[in-house]
């Protein structure tokens, strides 16, 4: 997985590197516009990491200029500008995300996760699969061994989260970050509230009551294939 990140700090720069190839990830780092614009056009992105405040030209002309020539990567756009009309313009150049600074490297890396997920998703079958469980996107109606499962919007984007990702666990950041960022009021035990709620309702439907969302220490939430 590539990510190329444009930020002229360099402490921030090598704070991000050092953490994204903790993660696995394999980090280009640029400091200026148009280092980036060259960089952008050189392979396939995961993400763009995108700093606003850069030498030359600027986070947006440099956004602007990227999606102009075909970049389809997401972008997350960093400022320390915070005010609503300075979102609306970097995401209005074509950013996807944007995060205001001072932010914690976990939460950046959750919406790079985010990003990934939601793109996964945009050519997707309509009916996800697995085992014996199975969610139709379109009806939003969820059966497990042909017995319906009744369920409400959210849970069905939880267990459609889930899915996606069977046999890869979804930290509650992450899981957070895709279902209730943005959503003023709630933390991080929503989380743990729905998975409940979810699993009370699969396990319902299992024959022996068994649990099809298990919990693995450290990691967090996923579905058990077995069990489905």
């Amino acid at each position: 997985m590539n990510i190329l990140i444009v930020e002229d700090d360099p402490d921030i720069g090598s704070l991000l590197r050092r953490g994204f190839s903790s993660e696995s990830y394999q980090v280009e780092l640029v400091g200026d516009g148009e280092q980036a614009l060259r960089a952008a056009g050189g392979k396939a992105w995961e993400a763009i990491i995108l700093d606003v405040m850069l030498p030359g030209r600027s986070g947006i002309e440099v956004c602007k200029a990227m999606r102009a020539g075909g970049q389809t990567a997401p972008i997350i756009m960093l400022s320390a500008r915070s005010s609503v009309n300075e979102r609306t313009e970097g995401l209005m150049a074509g950013a996807d995300d944007y995060i205001v600074k001072p932010f914690a490297f976990e939460e950046l890396l959750a919406r790079v996760k985010v990003q990934a997920l939601r793109r996964n998703g945009e050519s997707e079958p309509r009916t996800l699969e697995v085992g014996a469980l199975s969610l139709d996107l379109d009806t939003r109606q969820a059966q497990l061994g042909g017995t319906r499962v009744r369920l409400t919007e959210r849970e069905v984007e939880l267990l459609a989260l889930l899915m996606r990702n069977t046999g890869e666990p979804l930290s509650r950041a992450d899981i957070f970050a895709a279902l209730w960022a943005g959503h003023g009021g709630a933390s991080l035990n929503v989380v743990d509230v729905y998975v409940g709620y979810l699993r009370h309702k699969l396990a319902e439907a299992l024959p022996d009551g068994g649990q099809l969302i298990v919990t693995v220490r450290g990691r967090g939430f996923m579905i058990d294939v077995r069990a489905a």
